[in-house]
C-alpha cells in the first residue's frame, strides 16, 4: 500500500475556506491577506491555466481587495505593454470616445493580447476599474508587462515607436524597410503563431540581421536625443516609447533564438526576464501593484516540464532583485475544463476537460483538504502539514504535470474546486482578427 492509496490532507488549521468568487460580495472572507500581504509591493497572482472563468473572477476579487484596502494603484496583466496603454487610457476614463457603445469591445480586443481580453469575466473587471476611477480620488491603472503582439508580432510596440518618433522627431523618417520586414512574419493572433515563426525562420539571414540592426539603431538614436525628445513630448510619453522599443527589441531576440533550433530555452529566458523589468517599470510609477499571469511566470522557481528546457522565470528575476517585496499566490484546481494546447485545438476545440488530479500533485492535496474554495498560507503551516507539502512532486500545468516544490515557488496557494471556460464576449469577437472569430465561431457552435 503507498502513502496515496488513502488522500493526503492538510490539517484543518491550514485551510483558509473562501465563502465565494463574487467580486461584488463583502469581503469579510479576505481579511486574512491583511497579515499575509504584509508590506509587500508586488502581489502576484497566478493560475494554472488560461482562459478560465474562475480564475478571472479570482483576479478580480482579489484586486478589488487589494485597491479597497490597502491601496494598490495598478493591475499589470500577462498581456502586451504597448497595447496596454490603450486599455489603461479606458479604465481611467481619460477618453471622451470611452462611452461610446462599441468602446469596450475595441479596448478588449485590441488593447489585451494572447486573447487575454476575449472574455466577459474581463470585461466586468475592466468596467469596475473605470468605474472606481470615476468615483474614487485614487485610481488604479492598467499595465500590459508582455512582449508586444501575443509575443509572435513586433508590428504594435514597433508602430507605438514610430507614432511616438513622428511627434518627437519629425525630421526623421523610419526607413519602411523595418517595419515590412516584421510585417512579413506578424501573426494575427496566437492561433497563427506557429506559422509566424516559421515564415521568421524562412528570411533571409540579412533580413534578419537588418531587423535587428534596425532596431538597435532607432534605441542608440533615442537614448542619444533623450533630452530634445523629453522637452517635445515629456518624460510619461517617452519612457512609454523607449521602453516599448526595448520589449520590441526582447522580441526580434527570441524570435532568432528560436529560429536557431537550439534546445537551451533562452527565448523563455529573455521573455520572462523582460516582463520582470516591466514590473520594474511599474514600480517606478506606482507604490504596489497586483501582477496577474500563469503559476510558471510568477513562481520563483524554474517550470520543469518534459522536453521543455530550465528557464529562469518571472518571478525568480523579481524575487532576487525584490525579496520580501514580492509575495506569490498560486493556485490549484480540481475538475473542469482548461485550454486546450493540443493539436485539435485550430478545429475549434478550444477547451478540454480535466482529468482528475494526479496522485502525488499539489492539486490532488488540495482537492483531498477541502470541498470548497480555499486558500493555504504556505509559509504559516504546522510542522507536520510542511512535511505534506513537502511530499508533492508535481503541480499541473494546464492538461499536463510540471516537476513542483510548492514552498520554494508560492507563498500562498488559492485552490479551487472546479473550473470552467470563460465566456466569450461578443463585442470584444466583433473586434478581434479574422481567424480568432472563425474559430471562436467553431467553437460556440458545438
Amino acid at each position: 500500500m503507498t502513502p496515496w492509496t488513502t488522500p493526503v490532507r492538510l490539517s484543518d488549521e491550514a485551510v483558509i475556506p473562501l465563502s465565494t468568487l463574487d467580486p461584488a460580495a463583502p469581503q469579510d472572507d479576505l481579511e486574512w491577506l491583511d497579515e499575509a500581504i504584509g508590506d509587500a509591493r508586488v502581489v502576484a497572482i497566478g493560475e494554472s491555466a488560461h482562459y478560465n472563468r474562475e480564475f478571472y473572477r479570482l483576479r478580480h476579487r482579489l484586486l478589488r481587495y487589494l485597491v479597497e484596502r490597502h491601496g494598490f494603484s495598478a493591475y499589470a496583466m500577462e498581456s502586451g505593454f504597448a497595447e496596454g496603454w490603450l486599455t489603461d487610457n479606458w479604465v481611467r476614463a481619460g477618453d471622451e470616445a470611452a462611452d461610446q457603445p462599441n468602446e469596450p469591445g475595441r479596448v478588449m480586443a485590441d488593447g489585451m493580447t494572447s486573447l487575454m481580453g476575449l472574455w466577459t469575466q474581463m470585461r466586468a473587471h475592466l468596467t469596475w476599474m473605470r468605474r472606481h476611477n470615476l468615483t474614487s480620488s485614487s485610481t488604479v491603472g492598467f499595465y500590459g508587462i508582455d512582449l508586444p503582439g501575443s509575443g509572435v508580432s513586433a508590428l504594435p510596440g514597433l508602430d507605438a515607436v514610430i507614432a511616438y518618433l513622428a511627434e518627437a522627431d519629425p525630421g526623421y523618417d523610419v526607413a519602411p524597410t523595418i517595419r515590412e520586414t516584421a510585417l512579413a512574419c506578424a501573426a494575427s493572433s496566437v492561433f497563427s503563431a506557429h506559422a509566424a515563426h516559421e515564415t521568421y525562420g524562412k528570411l533571409a539571414p540579412e533580413s534578419k540581421d537588418a531587423l535587428t540592426a534596425s532596431l538597435a539603431d532607432l534605441t542608440a538614436r533615442m537614448k542619444a536625443r533623450r533630452v530634445d525628445y523629453l522637452r517635445r513630448t515629456g518624460v510619461d510619453a517617452y519612457e512609454r516609447a523607449l521602453h516599448s522599443l526595448g520589449l520590441t527589441v526582447n522580441l526580434d531576440a527570441t524570435l532568432r533564438e528560436q529560429s536557431r533550433g537550439t534546445s537551451h530555452g533562452m527565448q523563455f529566458d529573455i521573455r520572462d526576464a523582460a516582463m520582470a523589468d516591466t514590473v520594474e517599470w511599474i514600480l517606478r510609477r506606482e507604490d504596489r501593484i497586483v501582477v496577474a499571469a500563469h503559476n510558471a511566470h510568477v513562481q520563483r522557481c524554474p517550470v520543469v516540464l518534459p522536453g521543455v528546457p530550465l528557464s529562469t522565470t518571472m518571478g525568480m528575476q523579481l524575487a532576487a532583485r525584490r525579496g520580501a517585496d514580492y509575495l506569490v499566490i498560486g493556485t490549484t484546481s480540481a475538475t473542469g475544463h482548461t485550454f486546450n494546447t493540443s493539436a485539435d485545438l485550430l478545429t475549434g476545440k478550444i477547451f478540454r476537460e480535466l482529468d482528475a488530479p494526479r496522485p502525488g500533485s499539489l492539486d490532488a492535496l488540495m482537492a483531498a483538504s477541502h470541498d470548497g474554495s480555499f486558500a493555504t498560507d504556505l509559509r504559516r503551516l504546522s510542522p507536520a502539514d510542511a512535511r505534506t507539502v513537502r511530499t508533492v512532486t508535481q503541480q499541473r500545468v494546464g492538461a499536463d504535470y510540471a516537476d513542483a516544490r510548492p514552498l520554494d515557488a508560492f507563498d500562498i496557494i488559492v485552490h479551487l474546486p472546479s473550473v470552467s471556460p470563460a465566456e466569450p464576449d461578443e463585442a470584444a469577437l466583433a473586434h478581434a482578427p479574422r481567424d480568432v472569430r472563425e474559430l471562436f465561431s467553431r467553437w460556440i457552435r458545438e
